[in-house]
């Protein structure tokens, strides 16, 4: 019985996963290939975003709750990574390669770099790798990173400074177990020795001369934000790589409650975990936590909740003493299957709030489905609740990662909903620049946006919707607040109450209202009433997320300067102001976007990206249709979008003609002249195979 249980369950399996697939059709796929190197000038370079050098006006800042220039001016940064995970990538890229990915960069309307896994090993990172320890940078990979800043800060791009990452340990650093920690996940918080080379890191970092720019990286107003660590924390639970650090915080525990905690508290304790009286109390293990008395549950919370603090204001108050003028930021809220807000009482103590999601995440091995179809879940949703009232907040890492058929949703979904949430900073990850001139182009990893040929034109587009803010802040703002007890409990709530933890809280609110915590220490958050629809319409009514209920989701983005139609395009058969479409693809994303500050109506310059499935030559799928069992190889393939769309209302135009361009951002072939109808402005798209052109219209 259980066998033929087992091979229904099998079949069922791969009959899902042959649904999900069998809609694609191999043979429209094409190739195309983005070329940094070739670029020239572009008709769609947007770097006019962009007001370099990086810093002109002083240091950045937090007022009124937002990041500000020096000068007062409030400003949002649109970012990416420099990384290199992927064959025949370069982290920091050679002094004859520097100027062309920042000027790539800046082409694409990238204000802002967080330099990340600095601290890993040369060739990769800036530490020496020859010595017997990790306390000393590498000459030559030091002087990459400062040419590299240089360059950024030449066109107007900041840096985001991240601290402690993937940071690994030799004999000679004097770290007890140091060939056993890795990165040290969760120890960097505590153990005494880790924290003080910490410290030696960022002031070595954080007091070197940048020749190419004569300045300090603490004195750097190109410098925007300073990072402690990278998706880092300890809790309930925790379980230390080897008995040395699992020893050391039960000691640490044990000094903490008697110094926090009555004999009498002390003893109940004992009791509780079933210890002699004298013997340290143990803490929580694994699954322990569910069922423990609640009295011992909250007392481990508190001391964790006060070992977390402790680190980040004693991190802090160091990083200001060395002379740090930017924001800083404690940690990422990154883990999104359970409750943030216990971390989130240290994080909210520091300059800036930050979220790290992805949608499906290699890591979980779900099959590939498309996010305009679960909005509760979206990426959108889980990033929102990390937002405070009266602080920054940015995502400081978020992607929809390769091959997801559907990938094409994530950019223009998270441009337009951080905008209308009001977030500070948007910074993809990846972006990973290649070493070789003649590398032929492929998606070599899950996140590299770097060569894919339509996540790096929508990268564009999303910088002229973000950074000039097309789409309006929401009208009304919810605000959330919770008691220690609630914020304590959120972490038992079972899986159904996630991503926000919070009974009663509806998870499709940040698709209609702001969403903001303005307390996790005050009074119980009341329940919120908010009828779920589809469609689900923002406050401003700029933004349509229709469809789902049936699974045709389409996102819809109705504002001056940008419109967009997202998803399941031909199946939703939405019109808006400017734009209208009627393609042959089930799924795509259509963005349209004024060149210049203009409303579509009138402006004489737009830019029109248009995006569907994207694969490598050869790529194949696993059994499970959970991941790529052969990833492939070159050149890029995509799915041309095709068919006609209707440019509407533009006022007293003649002509209309799109140029499509090449994956340099040049011009390809001839331009496409627009029919004058009834229902607009008629553009037919899909030959040449391009993902983005820009349109002109003679008045």
């Amino acid at each position: 019985m259980r066998l033929r249980l087992f091979a229904f369950l099998i079949a069922l399996c791969a009959l899902t996963v042959w649904l999900a697939f069998a809609q694609f059709d191999e043979s429209r796929l094409k190739p195309f290939s983005i070329n940094h190197r070739a670029a020239k000038d572009s008709p769609a370079d947007v770097s006019f975003l962009l007001d370099p050098p990086a810093g002109k006006y002083g240091f950045v800042h937090v007022r009124n709750g937002h990041l500000a220039l020096g000068n007062g001016q409030r400003i949002r940064f649109w970012g990416v990574h420099l990384t290199d995970w992927s064959r025949g990538s370069v982290m920091l890229p050679s002094k004859e390669d520097a100027p062309i990915y920042a000027a790539t960069l800046a082409r694409h309307g990238v204000n802002l770099v967080r330099l990340h896994f600095l601290d890993l090993f040369a060739p990769r990172g800036i530490i020496d790798s020859t010595r017997n320890d990790s306390r000393a940078f590498d000459a030559g990979q030091l002087d990459r990173l400062d040419f590299m800043v240089a360059e950024l800060k030449r066109r107007g791009i900041y840096v985001n400074l991240n601290l402690n990452v993937g940071r690994s340990y030799k004999e000679g650093d004097g770290v007890p177990d140091a060939e056993k920690i890795r990165w040290g996940k969760g120890l960097v918080l505590y153990n005494p020795r880790l924290i003080e080379l910490q410290k030696e890191y960022a002031k070595a970092l954080l007091t070197h001369r940048n020749p190419y720019t004569g300045t300090e990286y603490r004195n750097e107003p190109a410098v925007a934000i300073v990072e402690i660590l990278n998706e880092n924390g300890i809790g309930v639970g925790f379980r230390a790589p080897t008995p040395y650090y699992d020893n050391e915080l039960t000691e640490l525990y044990n000094a903490w409650l008697a110094r926090n905690r009555t004999p009498a508290q002390i003893r109940r304790l004992r009791e509780m975990a079933g210890v002699e009286a004298g013997a340290p109390v143990p803490r929580l293990a694994g699954q322990e936590a569910a069922k423990a008395p609640q009295e011992r549950f909250y007392t481990e919370l508190d001391f964790y909740t006060s070992l977390e603090g402790s680190f980040y204001q004693d991190m802090y108050g160091y990083l200001r003493s060395l002379g740090v003028k930017v924001p800083i930021v404690a940690t990422a809220d990154h883990a999104h299957t359970s409750s943030p807000y216990p971390m989130l009482l240290s994080l909210s103590k520091l300059d800036i709030l930050d979220g790290h999601v992805y949608w499906q995440h290699p890591g979980a091995r779900e099959t590939p489905s498309p996010m305009v179809n679960d909005p509760a879940w979206s990426t959108v949703g889980r990033l929102s609740r990390t937002a405070f009232a009266g602080k920054p907040f940015t995502v400081s890492e978020t992607n929809h990662p390769f091959p997801n058929p559907w990938a094409a949703e994530g950019i223009p979904i998270v441009s337009a909903y951080a905008a209308f949430q009001d977030w500070d900073a948007v910074v993809l990850y990846t972006f990973e620049p290649k070493r070789d001139p003649n590398w032929q182009p492929y998606m070599g990893d899950p996140y590299d946006i770097s060569l894919d040929p339509v996540k790096m034109p929508e990268l564009a587009a999303g910088a002229l919707l973000f950074l000039r803010g097309d789409v309006r802040p929401a009208k009304t703002f919810v605000e959330r607040t919770y008691t220690r007890a609630q914020v304590y409990d959120s972490r038992r709530l079972p899986a159904s109450e996630r991503p926000y933890f919070t009974p009663g809280f509806p998870p499709h609110l940040p698709m209609v209202h702001g969403s903001r915590i303005r307390s996790l220490e005050s009074a119980l958050t009341a329940k919120v009433e908010l009828p779920l629809t589809d469609p689900i319409v923002s406050d401003t009514g700029e933004l349509v997320w229709s469809g789902w209920q049936r699974k045709q989701g389409l996102v819809s983005v109705e504002t001056d300067r940008t419109q967009a139609l997202i998803g399941f395009v031909k199946a939703g058969g939405k019109a808006l102001r400017n734009l209208a479409a009627q393609i042959s693809n089930d799924f795509a994303a259509v963005v349209l976007t004024s060149l210049d500050s203009q409303p579509l109506s009138r402006t004489s310059r737009m830019l029109l990206v248009t995006g569907a499935r994207v694969a490598n030559t050869g790529m194949k799928w696993d059994e499970a249709g959970t991941r790529a069992s052969t990833q492939g190889g070159p050149p890029s393939l995509m799915e041309p979008v095709t068919g006609t769309l209707f440019l509407k209302g533009l006022e007293g135009a003649r002509t209309v003609a799109a140029q499509p361009l090449d994956g340099a951002g040049n011009p390809l072939g001839q331009a496409i002249l627009a029919k004058r109808t009834q229902e607009g402005w008629s553009l037919a798209i899909g030959d040449p195979v391009t993902p983005w052109y820009v349109v002109r219209v003679e008045r």
